[in-house]
């Protein structure tokens, strides 16, 4: 018989909870590991400074793709579809004049 999910108690510090910002991320692995580094970077910068190392297995990394699509995709219901700035949509063909 399964048991019922608890909920999970999570605990953070106030450090912790203020967050580090990240404008980019770096990502390597092995057979056996995921290595994400976040990273910030100013523009025009020729340097970027590592400020969080993550090191996952490959299984937590697809879990954690898995719920970063899922989260992407109920943001986008609620406040429109992410826009990719610099990235433009090329369109083939005739386009329909309304």
């Amino acid at each position: 018989m399964e048991e019922a999910k608890k909920p999970l108690n999570i605990e953070i510090s106030p450090e912790q909870s203020e967050g580090i910002y990240a404008n980019g991320v770096g990502i390597h692995h092995t057979p056996s590991e995921f290595i994400l580094d976040f990273l910030r970077f100013l523009p025009g910068a020729q340097k970027a400074k590592v400020f969080t190392r993550i090191i996952m297995t490959p299984q937590n990394v697809l879990l954690l793709k898995n719920a970063l699509d899922d989260n992407i995709r109920k943001y986008e219901e609620n406040f429109d579809k992410i826009k990719i700035f610099g990235k433009t949509k090329k369109e083939i063909g005739f386009k329909k004049s309304n």
